[in-house]
């Protein structure tokens, strides 16, 4: 009985190594949070090569009033309210669910086209950036 009562600490401390550095989605629920979902991934690696395309969101024309360029992007998204649907921000941090720029790159519950207009839409690799640096509280940094 005392090997038995001796074990359960090194059981427990076993079961949870690799998992102190996760986190989860806020309840519990849904996937792990990738911590590497920064803001400057989500620029570098989503609106620089997709949106900041001439006569897009870039800043001649600003389509939407929504410049995705590396200086304004950030003060332009999170926490500011949409032009389509303006019940919903752009990026509500911490809710992918409820964040405009998420509905719109996944085409669900939108307004207009789905984004990048005409396509190619992003990979479920991309989407998952930009959903986990929403759930990671959208973040600068």
């Amino acid at each position: 009985m005392r090997k038995a009562v001796a074990i359960i600490p090194f059981l427990l401390f076993a079961l949870s190594c690799g998992k102190l550095n996760e986190i989860t989605a806020p309840g519990g629920g849904g996937p792990p949070v990738d911590p590497t979902a920064t803001f400057t991934r989500v620029q570098n690696e989503i609106f620089t090569p997709n949106c900041t395309a001439v006569g897009c969101h870039d800043q001649v024309g600003r389509q939407q009033n929504l410049r995705l360029t590396p200086a304004l992007a950030y003060g332009q998204i999170v926490g500011v309210p949409s032009e389509q649907m303006p019940s919903l921000r752009r990026v509500d941090p911490g809710n992918f669910a409820d964040s405009y720029l998420y509905r719109k790159l996944t085409g669900a519950g939108i307004s207009g086209e789905r984004m990048p207009q005409g396509g190619p839409y992003l990979n479920d690799a991309q989407l998952n950036l930009v959903r986990d640096w929403i759930r990671r509280g959208a973040p600068n940094d």
